[in-house]
């Protein structure tokens, strides 16, 4: 064989296999990060419920400390339900007469930044998450005031 004619020829083999090779990759990788953004979203709903109980009924407070694990989160993705004594969800209960919270994430998607995708480059809807906490003393930690700020 003329050595001319294969010179070019790993360049190329190098370039494809190159190309499947990071596609794979960034593929695994954007798994990884949708697995993150699973396990920081149930995180997020576990600390949001203990802002809810231990701090006064505060949306605000609830949805920052929820924040500190998935910035991306906004007061439309986020469900808050205090209960009163007798179980029911009550929009007045107050640190006296709340008995449990409810918080949950809804609506979150997930958008894949890999070339795989699987096809499409539409966010991916993430199911809700949610945490079920009794109240504990509302309005105030003992150990600590840093929860409620």
């Amino acid at each position: 064989m003329n050595p001319t004619k294969q010179a070019g020829a790993t360049a190329v083999e190098f370039a494809l296999v190159l190309m499947l090779f990071l596609t794979f990759m960034l593929g695994i990788l954007d798994f990884a990060r949708m697995l993150w953004t699973w396990n920081a979203a149930a995180e997020a709903t576990r600390w949001g419920a203990r802002a809810a109980v231990v701090c006064d009924r505060d949306a605000a407070v609830v949805l920052s400390n929820m924040q500190k694990f998935l910035p991306q989160l906004t007061a439309a993705n986020v469900s808050i339900d205090w209960y009163d004594a007798a179980g029911s969800v009550s929009a007045t209960c107050t640190a006296a007469n709340c008995s449990a919270v409810n918080v949950r994430i809804v609506d979150l998607d997930y958008q894949w930044i890999s070339p795989i995708g699987f096809g499409t480059h539409a966010p991916i809807p993430m199911p809700s998450f949610s945490t079920y906490l009794p109240r504990e003393i509302m309005g105030q930690d003992p150990n600590s005031n840093a929860v409620c700020s």
